[in-house]
């Protein structure tokens, strides 16, 4: 019978394809133009999901583990601001080379029931430490002295994430916040499985890393390395010199992910729990404070314990401008979310539905010369909100 079944099988599908191709050709469906380009069969071509319908609720993010968590949430009875903070939570563990609590946040947040718009700037000032004239002797040291540095401790600013995520948990969250953290936790314990495109740009990033530590761009490798490279015991303080801790380094198992495995952080566990019980004073006022000043003092950056103790993100309103008959926000600066604005208000004088999906009109001849103002307008109003004023129409 087992070896019957698959005879049968190829059979039957042998059959179901002669019979198809003995109908009629005008039984057969219209040929869909768009087949065979790109990766779809059907539907745009430049598309590679189809559209997703979801009336109750949708989430989208860089990775499957995020996505369901903000769904299992949004289920649970969740609001939308609790999915968003769980699965942030959640990408800080499976896409740390985008994600984390290290850094900033920016937030819009429609509230159905005020029938307003909200707006959030959890990014973090500089520390009172890093002079303007500092900054520049760094820059210059580094190579380019008119730009922050890409790597190392100068373009460090306190932390905006955490701060964030309790905010608009007080204003806008149903679930617990514990109960928020907890799957980030458990999947940083036991290990979470890590995609290979983000794979991909992990590697990219222990290579970049590695450059520029070797070129005394970065301060310090060691706890990159042990975290996310290397299956290593703490070297920090065991006596290597830089060479000596090249040579343990290389004896270490490499254990960047691959795509095919998982990838466990206990230390981000640990951090989590300590939101989960402490709150958001555990980040700037407490344990994680403490930590984050001992180890910027180690490696000689200016970030301090006083620095992240004074921070508090801001509630902002968002600034709007029509296009054609939609009406777009965005948060101002210090966002780039002028920069959208300011370009979607140039493209308004052209018909670029007339000019053709990527046609070189649409992309290059009449609208990127105007639309490429607005990196240099950004570049040069940009900056901390407290230092600028915004003009009520762009």
């Amino acid at each position: 019978m087992r070896v019957g079944t698959p005879r049968a099988l190829m059979g039957a599908l042998l059959g179901l394809t002669l019979l198809a191709t003995g109908a009629s050709a005008q039984d057969a469906p219209a040929r869909d133009p768009n087949f065979g380009r790109g990766e779809r069969v059907s539907g745009q071509p430049f598309a590679t999901r189809s559209p997703v319908v979801a009336p109750h609720g949708a989430a989208a993010t860089a990775h499957p583990l995020a996505t369901q968590t903000a769904i299992d949430v949004l289920r649970a009875g969740g609001s939308a601001i609790d999915a968003a903070i769980a699965a942030n939570a959640m990408l800080g563990l499976v896409e740390p080379t985008g994600n984390g609590i290290g850094g900033d946040i920016f937030v819009i947040v429609w509230d159905p029931r005020t029938q307003r718009l909200y707006g959030y700037n959890g990014s973090g000032r500089t520390p009172r430490a890093m002079s303007l004239a500092e900054m520049r002797r760094e820059a210059r040291r580094r190579g380019n002295p008119n730009a922050v540095p890409s790597f190392g401790a100068a373009s460090v600013s306190v932390p905006g994430t955490v701060d964030g995520w309790f905010a608009l948990h007080e204003r806008f969250g149903r679930t617990p916040m514990p109960d928020l953290l907890a799957l980030a936790i458990r999947y940083a314990r036991e290990g979470a499985p890590i995609p290979q495109t983000i794979a991909m740009y992990w590697t990219n990033n222990e290579r970049r890393l590695e450059a520029e530590f070797a070129a005394g761009r970065l301060q310090e490798i060691d706890n990159a390395r042990r975290t996310y490279f290397r299956d290593c015991e703490d070297i920090s303080a065991n006596g290597y010199d830089r060479q000596g801790r090249a040579v343990y380094l290389q004896q270490c198992e490499r254990r960047l992910p691959d795509g095919h495995s998982l990838f466990a952080n206990p230390d981000l566990a640990n951090t989590l729990e300590l939101l989960a019980t402490g709150g958001r004073d555990a980040y700037y006022r407490g344990p994680i404070a403490r930590t984050i000043d001992a180890y910027m003092r180690r490696i000689g950056g200016w970030l301090r314990y006083d620095d992240l103790a004074r921070h508090q993100g801001e509630w902002v309103d968002p600034i709007c401008a029509p296009y054609r008959h939609v009406e777009v926000c965005e948060l101002p600066p210090n966002s780039q979310g002028v920069v959208a604005l300011q370009t979607l208000r140039i493209l308004e004088a052209y018909n670029l539905r007339e000019m053709g999906f990527l046609s070189p009109d649409s992309c290059t001849r009449k609208s990127k010369p105007r639309g490429s103002l607005s990196p240099t307008a950004r570049n040069s109003t940009a900056t901390q909100p407290s230092r600028i004023s915004i003009l009520a129409a762009c």
